[in-house]
């Protein structure tokens, strides 16, 4: 039996690391795409051992002229793409007042988070309506910060917020030919980007700040997408999936 493939990017650490473990175990063959220029090596062994194919590409995703060349590849490797995961991405380059944000900072995460991801999903849509299949999905990491305003970094935050716009109108573009579109909102999650902030969360969730009184961890999100990923919610498709501790939960 052919079994389906992912691409994942920002898949050499953290979030993206934990989807692309979750798909592995969950049967797809991956292909990560990443800045990395080693990670190839300390990947390989972890994927395949959880029975998929492994396929790296060295990309920076806001390079649009790169597009095409991913997609090939994980046409060559597998013969086909069930999934893309959208997770590469990158925080606010400096926090501080709005006031101060810099054009050429703005530019960076705009590029990156917002732009680079739309047309890699254009690219791959279209790579997927070429050659039609069963359970296929395209899931955009985002953030809470997609709604919720944090006003230290307002780049990053618009770039999450422009995502979840694309998502929408990607999910009706795409419902007709069923290939499910889904948004996925991390909370506050233990990785190397939040590393440099550790004890002011550590104090806000203390503080009652999540609800779930825990961080969140990657494997959190690789088990939603995972889900996503396995067809069994298509009817879903265009829909959030908070997974962030009851965090963005209005309260009183």
């Amino acid at each position: 039996m052919t079994r389906p493939a992912a691409i994942v990017t920002g898949g050499a650490r953290g979030i993206g690391l934990a989807c692309a473990q979750a798909l592995a175990d969950a049967g797809f063959d991956i292909l990560v795409a990443d800045l990395a220029e080693t990670a190839a090596d300390g990947l390989a062994p972890d994927i395949t051992k959880r029975g998929a194919e492994f396929a790296y590409v060295r990309c920076d995703i806001a390079d649009l002229d790169t597009h095409t060349a991913l997609v090939d590849a994980a046409m060559r490797a597998f013969g086909r793409i069930d999934c893309l995961v959208n997770n590469a991405g990158v925080g606010a380059v400096m926090r501080g007042d709005l006031l101060d944000l810099k054009p050429e900072n703005f530019d960076r995460t705009l590029g990156i988070n917002l732009r680079g991801t739309v047309f890699l999903s254009q690219a791959v849509a279209k790579a997927m309506l070429a050659a039609p299949g069963d359970q296929r999905s395209i899931i955009t990491i985002t953030s809470v910060s997609a709604e919720m305003a944090s006003p230290e970094r307002p780049d990053y935050c618009i770039s999450k917020a422009g995502l979840s716009m694309w998502v929408k109108n990607l999910a009706l573009r795409l419902a007709p030919e069923n290939i499910a579109v889904f948004e996925v909102r991390p909370g506050i999650i233990r990785t190397d980007m939040t590393s440099g902030v550790t004890a002011k969360y550590d104090a806000l969730i203390d503080g009652g700040l999540v609800p779930a009184k825990r961080w969140g961890e990657a494997s959190d999100i690789g088990a939603v997408v995972a889900t996503l990923a396995g067809g069994k919610l298509g009817f879903s498709t265009g829909s959030i999936i908070n997974v962030d501790g009851a965090l963005s939960v209005p309260r009183l």
